[in-house]
């Protein structure tokens, strides 16, 4: 596995001349939850992964996230993405599993109907 960079999808990028064949194997994204802050870090390389856990150790170094598991001798640095309030993501998520519990309860309302009118 290899390295992959972030996407970026500027101005420029988008509506620029077209960029020479880049081969980019997908990057591990993953989303670390804090107190205040919950944080979408991308691994530098396609093998740079990060078992689950429930308590890490992590810091700040220069634009990068660098990151301990479990009293690894190495930290893992990630790339961060995207950062946002917990509060605000919170919300979000409330939203879409709202959204997701309303569309199964659509889904399950169309299909009683269907199988009602088959049943005629």
């Amino acid at each position: 596995m290899g390295d992959c960079q972030l996407m970026h999808r500027g101005f420029i990028t988008t509506f620029g001349p077209p960029q020479g064949a880049s081969v980019e194997e997908s990057c591990p994204e993953y989303t670390l939850v804090t107190d205040k802050v919950v944080y979408l870090i991308v691994g530098k390389s396609s093998n740079q992964l990060v078992p689950l856990a429930e308590v890490i150790d992590f810091r700040f170094q220069n634009k990068e996230l660098a990151v301990r598991i479990d009293d690894a001798r190495k930290e893992s640095k990630f790339a961060i993405k995207e950062m946002t309030l917990r509060s605000e993501w919170e919300r979000v998520q409330k939203h879409i599993e709202d959204h997701l519990n309303n569309n199964d309860e659509a889904t399950r309302q169309a299909t009683d109907t269907l199988v009602m009118r088959n049943q005629k």
